[in-house]
C-alpha cells in the first residue's frame, strides 16, 4: 500500500469533500480517502498496482478541482 498527500485547489465545502471522496474511492485499490478542506489536501491510501497516482489525480480533476502537487 502507498499513502500520498495531494495538494488540491478549489475545494471549499462539504459538497467538495463528497465529490472528491466519491470519485477517488471508486478507483480500484483505494482503501482510504481523507479530505482536508482547510489545508487543501487529499490524503489517499491505495495499492499502486491497481491505481496509479496519476489516475487518482485525474479523478480529482474530473470533479472540477485543480491538482497542484
Amino acid at each position: 500500500m502507498a499513502k500520498d498527500i495531494i495538494k488540491v485547489e478549489g475545494m471549499s465545502c462539504e459538497h467538495c469533500v463528497k465529490a472528491v471522496t466519491g470519485a477517488v474511492s471508486a478507483l480500484p485499490g483505494v482503501t482510504d480517502v481523507t479530505v482536508d478542506l482547510d489545508g487543501g489536501k487529499v490524503t489517499v491510501t491505495y495499492d499502486p498496482a491497481l491505481s496509479a497516482l496519476d489516475a487518482i489525480k485525474a479523478g480529482i480533476e474530473d470533479q472540477g478541482y485543480d491538482v497542484v502537487a
